[in-house]
């Protein structure tokens, strides 16, 4: 079942906070692959939100393999289920790559992680 709630008391922009529900509703098992999920103006309308707003996250998430969209049929979780996780694994190999292009050691890396992190 899709259900997703925002927050008021946050930093944190409402399209940022409904795509990472979605993933942590995947990621979770909540929500399996080939789940339809709300059409962007009716959750847009149930979460009380711009269209948009819903709009920008379904992109987000459909770029980032988690949604599928199927014309008129609708958008569902992709079928390839999480890859979030692959994504993450292949941008860590791209910058130690570019570490080690660079000539910078381990320990440079870690710390350059750690202040982006910071």
């Amino acid at each position: 079942m899709f259900h997703v709630e925002l927050s008021t008391d946050t930093t944190q922009p409402p399209y940022e906070q409904l795509r990472m529900a979605v993933i942590a509703q995947v990621r979770a098992g909540t929500l399996t692959a080939g789940t339809k999920i709300p059409t962007v103006r009716a959750l847009a309308a149930e979460l009380g939100i711009a269209p948009n707003t819903v709009a920008r996250a379904y992109r987000e998430l459909e770029a980032d393999g988690v949604l599928e969209t199927r014309g008129r049929q609708g958008s569902f979780i992709a079928s390839s289920g999480d890859p979030t996780r692959d994504i993450a694994g292949r941008a860590a190999a791209d910058y130690v790559a570019i570490i080690r292009r660079l000539g910078l050691d381990d320990t440079a890396a870690v710390d350059f992680v750690r202040r982006a992190i910071d």
